[in-house]
């Protein structure tokens, strides 16, 4: 393990301001009962919506006419601006990572078409159409001379990743090959991180936080989208594998990434303090539909000491509540997340085996803060109708509301083509279990 002593960070001098919004989601997270259960779209990229559903909504509430910006292009999530999120009625607010999936900042927005639709993407999303089948492709940190690391689908929603694989021999690799996504923050960074974070910070909701690269194996990542010329393990399959045949290889990548990541985060927490209420650690599942893709001794020995040497420093220093994101059938590692230092748990696969939602309440009740799980998005809020979201809505919050621990969300990001009558009736659902409107029984 690497040796990072947990020394107190100066704090910053700002009281921390708690407007009603903010308390509600703190009140959860701290599993004391909220006046309300609170509510979360857009904070991160796995509790987002994808831009035509974002487009959508705006039209639905008559908001002002504007195009909407593609903060995330690996998805295609679309940016929920303060107008929106109060239309919503969400208490949660990002501080979101400047830079995309595939390494180039958002900024100098400009119009692009997307099936159809206009949106915003940022001057340094840059783009060509194979012209042997029609699919997008795009470039990391926009550079037109490197070779394509995204592939739209002609007709799609969201890209792929290209698998642009190095010649590597798993007997004899460089663990510092796969050094090159975590890295010190410039001084730039940091500038940037903590005007972000203060511009967030008005008290009136909770920030969440996506800062610093501290993915361990997220294998959304693994591709190197960001990378001009990828080293390492690259191939999704070379890197199950490695996970499997050279763990030790895998302990010195994961070494790298917390020391890293400990430093980066102590340069932040000088910056902005308590400003931050919620921290994305990272989003590597464990889960799938029916069973997981590694053993919970697996993930015992190879993953759990790294986010606990993480989870440590964090609460060793800071208020912040660590989020961790697992799709699919993850419940059997939650004992060791929350062992780990992990506070809160994302989307709450419910459709998965061994994920009810009764028993997942009963069993971590003011242990673990369920973060998503508010309704299906799979097959009931794309392909049900509105009254069949509605009573799943309700179910669900007042299942997972008992006692706190729990923010509303879909199960990850609502996905394109989603009705938009289904999504408003998702979110009237909560305001209506809330008292808000029609009062319904909890």
């Amino acid at each position: 393990m690497t040796n990072v002593t947990a020394t107190a960070a100066p704090k910053a001098p700002a009281e921390k301001r708690i407007g009603p919004k903010r308390k509600r989601v703190l009140d959860a997270i701290n599993h004391r009962t909220p006046d309300r259960v609170p509510m979360d779209f857009g904070a991160c990229a796995v509790t987002g919506m994808h831009v035509s559903c974002v487009a959508a909504l705006r039209d639905h509430y008559k908001l002002e006419k504007r195009l909407v910006k593609v903060w995330e292009p690996y998805q295609m999530l679309g940016l929920i601006e303060d107008d929106l999120r109060e239309a919503i009625g969400a208490d949660v607010t990002p501080a979101l990572a400047r830079k995309t999936m595939f390494g180039f900042e958002n900024r100098d927005w400009r119009p692009w078409s997307f099936n159809g639709l206009e949106v915003l993407v940022s001057e340094e999303f840059r783009t060509i159409v194979d012209p042997e089948n029609g699919d997008t492709l795009i470039y990391p940190k926009g550079d037109t001379s490197a070779r394509p690391s995204g592939r739209m689908p002609k007709g799609f929603h969201f890209f792929d990743s290209i698998i642009r694989k190095p010649d590597v021999d798993l007997d004899h690799i460089d663990p510092s090959e796969n050094f090159d996504q975590f890295t010190p923050l410039t001084d730039r960074e940091l500038g940037q991180i903590e005007e972000d974070v203060r511009a967030a910070d008005t008290g009136e909701y909770a920030v969440f936080a996506t800062l610093v690269n501290t993915a361990l194996g997220d294998i959304s990542a693994v591709p190197g989208q960001d990378l001009i010329e990828p080293r390492g393990v690259r191939d999704v399959a070379e890197w199950y594998m490695l996970t499997s045949s050279r763990p030790d290889v895998v302990h010195k990548i994961f070494e790298h990434v917390v020391e890293v990541g400990i430093g980066n985060l102590t340069r932040i927490h000088q910056r902005v303090g308590e400003a931050i209420d919620v921290l994305f650690l990272c989003g590597t599942d464990f889960g799938t539909q029916t069973s997981a893709f590694c053993s919970v001794k697996t993930f015992d020995e190879l993953w759990k000491p790294h986010y606990a040497e993480l989870c440590r420093w964090i609460h060793a220093n800071t208020s912040w509540k660590i989020f961790k994101h697992s799709c699919g059938s993850s419940e059997r590692f939650f004992e060791s997340l929350i062992d780990a230092g992990v506070d809160i748990i994302n989307p709450v696969q419910c459709s998965a085996k061994g994920m009810d939602p009764q028993f997942l309440k009963d069993k971590y009740k003011g242990r673990l803060t369920f973060w998503g799980g508010g309704v299906d998005t799979q097959h009931v809020l794309p392909f049900g109708i509105p009254a069949e979201v509605r009573e799943q809505v309700l179910e669900r919050c007042r299942i997972f509301s008992e006692g706190g621990g729990f923010v509303f969300d879909a199960i990850h990001n609502v996905q394109a083509e989603t009705p938009v009558k289904n999504i408003v009736a998702m979110i009237d659902a909560v305001h209506d279990f809330n008292g808000r409107g029609r009062r319904m029984a909890a």
